[in-house]
């Protein structure tokens, strides 16, 4: 069972690490993960969500049950629109006050306590100050101490610690002077509420920029009309979408969205598809034709009949798998998760001990010097930007790749593409359009109709395209297929059965040899057809040969450019097919393939790939068939062309929603962009933080007499957030070599 819960006081990475563990622990949860960027928890387990809910509670979060997409959508909107009001209140409340005291700081007056008219005047500002932290400040102190409660600590942890020392102190020197040396009789109240202020007006900038990074599942789930035009009882209703049932007859009319997943059964029209599959092409439909829920009739008026709705659309699934790739997590991710875990507490000794080393070593007045130090090594060490650098640039790929017709199950995947040097291309279906069609018949001991029926009664029930391509030529011709006896299929070889008491054998070459028998009479043929990229199949029966059928599968229009664009990027290409080596290589020559495998067996497809990782080699694989799912799966990224088999589509990382070679590639450019865009911001965070807490602990002060400010740390800890979601969102400005979107 899978629940999905929203969080809404999620602050940081160190907050994600906790909840994860915190519900991992429950009893029957298998896996727990958090979105951070989205504030959603999914888990895998038995738990009811009542006592997830609980638990989580217990350590101080507050989270609730995810209700629809439509429902979420809007509740979070709700709320993001509520909590960006208010932080831009708080925000500008805190350096209302800031503001002015800091410019007044700067020209008219030393902030310092040095007659009662001082202790008077700011005694009264540290109580206004007091109420704006109060006002604008008081959720990140009820955050650290809900954190301490339960043993922990999280970025509000340091942002409380550092502005209330900074007011402590200031109160201190109001109310006993007498107590600190002259020169220490400084005034903080400034820094308290600027840094407040600015880390507020930082969180609103984040989550402006964060609710661009769904935009991909945005659009796609307005890609789904409110309601349906359903026709029942001969009158035309518009009913809302959840009450279309399977086998309702809906009207499509010029310009609308189609609802749900349909077959044309009257009308033609160009359907824009370019939403799915990111090919700008419309596409002709006409009675009989398959169409997508999401799309958009351009032009004609269609009649379509509900197959698949609700949940089980394709666009539902879509969306669901976006989600997913989403949630999860690359393996780069996880370095910044274990660093993440300890950074707050390694941040608060941190703190300690630069406060104690200015204590015992620094110039006087120290206690000045201490406060400073400590506070602003507190500031500018929290790490959202650390926690948010990962997972928003997999939010914006992942939905990118969505845009192109590329649907990406996992984060994993999306890393391990960056790195591939080995692209494992099957023939039929991938590089070829997959739909073979019969070409020629050479009859030898029989009529040619006679050959053609034989060998489509025993293809009558296959599901391999070549034997489909056989039936279909003998219904063309209108014959009549017989009964077979006693059939059976050789995986790679052909099939067999009983026709009249007659053993057929119908297969490749290597059959016909396995059982002795004799091909000698078409040897002359067989040279012409191959090199033509005709595949032979041949026909014995009685163990003579009766004939020959050539059948062969036109090439893919765009296949040679695309192989070529992967060729040029450093990706090595090589074809793999169960053909004979001289179909297969006729095949290659066509589309620039030097390296190509031919003759191989259904099982022995994933030694193939083994064999090329065994070399040290990151390696791809396509493929559409049940006979690829084995490959697809060994591959470090399998990619499944979304026209194949479900179980090569499940066996897969990446599904191509668009029959085209070209989007593996603009998959793997994609990929090196996200990966580009991770590491970007992991180094922005990690320097970020590695320069500032060296720096806001004084390192410089012996050589420049100069110490950071923690105002400057705030502002600079509120902006780096904002920096690294601003990144991620470059991506959605991505588009790969080919510029195969519309």
């Amino acid at each position: 069972m899978n629940t999905t819960l929203i969080l809404e006081n999620v602050s940081c990475a160190g907050c994600v690490k906790k909840i994860e563990t915190c519900v991992s622990n429950i009893p029957n949860i298998d896996n727990a993960e958090v979105n951070f960027p989205q504030r959603k928890l999914y888990i895998q387990g038995s738990a009811s969500a009542e006592a997830i809910i609980q638990e989580l509670k217990n350590i101080g979060y507050q989270a609730r049950p995810s209700q629809s997409d439509a429902d979420d959508r809007r509740k979070q909107k709700e709320a993001d629109s509520a909590q960006y009001r208010l932080r831009l209140i708080h925000a500008g409340t805190a350096l209302a006050l800031g503001i002015p005291m800091m410019i007044a700081g700067f020209f008219m007056d030393d902030m310092s306590i040095q007659t009662s008219s001082d202790q008077i005047l700011w005694g009264a500002i540290g109580l206004i100050t007091l109420a704006i932290m109060y006002f604008s400040g008081r959720h990140f102190f009820t955050g650290a101490l809900t954190a301490l409660r339960n043993g922990g600590s999280t970025m509000d942890t340091l942002i409380s610690i550092g502005t209330g020392s900074a007011w402590l102190f200031s109160m201190l020197v109001v109310l006993a002077p007498h107590l600190l040396p002259i020169t220490a009789r400084h005034i903080y109240f400034e820094a308290a509420v600027m840094i407040i202020g600015l880390v507020n007006l930082g969180l609103a900038m984040e989550l402006k920029a964060r609710t661009q990074t769904s935009s991909a599942v945005e659009r796609l789930l307005d890609l789904q009309p409110k309601t349906a035009r359903v026709i029942r009882n001969d009158k035309e209703l518009d009913l809302p979408l959840e009450l279309v049932l399977v086998g309702d007859k809906i009207r499509i009319r010029p310009g609308e969205q189609i609802p749900v997943d349909a077959r044309v059964i009257e009308g033609q029209s160009y359907i824009d598809e370019s939403m799915l599959t990111g090919e700008s092409i419309a596409t002709n439909k006409t009675p009989g034709d398959g169409v997508s829920g999401g799309t958009l009739n351009k032009s004609g008026s269609l009649l379509v009949v509900a197959e698949k709705v609700g949940a089980d659309t394709a666009i539902h699934h879509i969306i669901e798998m976006i989600k997913q790739a989403q949630n999860s997590k690359p393996a780069i991710a996880r370095l910044a998760d274990k660093i993440s875990a300890v950074f707050v507490p390694a941040v608060l000794v941190i703190s300690l001990l630069t406060a104690l080393l200015w204590y015992f070593f620094g110039p006087e007045p120290k206690i000045a010097y201490m406060l400073i130090t400590a506070t602003t090594v507190l500031i500018i060490a929290c790490p959202c930007a650390l926690g948010l650098a990962t997972p928003m640039s997999v939010m914006v790929g992942v939905g990118k790749a969505a845009e192109y017709g590329v649907l990406i199950r996992n984060a994993q995947a999306l890393q391990a593409a960056s790195s591939i040097d080995t692209l494992i291309l099957d023939k039929t279906g991938t590089i070829t359009e997959g739909k073979p069609k019969l070409n020629s018949i050479i009859a030898i001991n029989t009529s040619e109709n006679q050959l053609l029926t034989l060998a489509a009664s025993l293809e009558q029930w296959s599901e391999h395209p070549l034997g489909e391509a056989i039936t279909k030529a003998a219904k063309d011709k209108q014959l009549t297929l017989m009964k077979v006896e006693q059939f059976n299929t050789i995986t790679g070889r052909g099939v067999t059965g009983l026709i009249n008491k007659q053993a057929l054998l119908l297969g490749n070459h290597a059959f016909m040899q396995e059982n002795k028998i004799n091909t000698q009479a078409v040897s002359d043929l067989i040279d012409d057809l191959t090199s033509s990229a005709h595949t032979p199949i041949y026909l014995a029966a009685d163990g003579e040969l009766q004939g020959l059928l050539a059948v062969a599968d036109s090439i893919r229009e765009d296949s040679t450019a695309a192989i070529k664009r992967l060729s040029n990027a450093g990706i090595k290409v090589i074809m793999l097919t169960g053909d004979n080596s001289k179909t297969a290589e006729a095949v290659a020559k066509q589309v620039g393939i030097i390296e190509f495998i031919a003759e191989v067996m259904p099982a022995d497809k994933a030694d193939k790939v083994k064999a090329l990782q065994a070399q040290g080699r990151i390696v791809a694989m396509a493929g559409d068939g049940i006979n690829d799912a084995p490959a697809l799966a060994q591959a470090d990224v399998g990619f499944a062309i979304g026209n194949g088999t479900d179980i090569a589509i499940e066996s897969a990382d990446m599904v191509l929603i668009r029959n085209s070679i070209h989007s593996v590639a603009d998959a793997i450019e994609l990929s090196k962009a996200t990966l580009k865009n991770i590491r970007q911001n992991l180094f922005g965070a990690f320097i970020y933080n590695s320069l500032g807490i060296p720096i806001a602990a004084g390192i410089l002060f012996p050589f420049t007499g100069l110490l950071l400010s923690p105002i400057i740390a705030g502002a600079a800890m509120a902006f780096s957030s904002a920096t690294v979601v601003s990144n991620a969102n470059r991506l959605r400005l991505f588009k790969p070599s080919h510029g195969s979107k519309a």
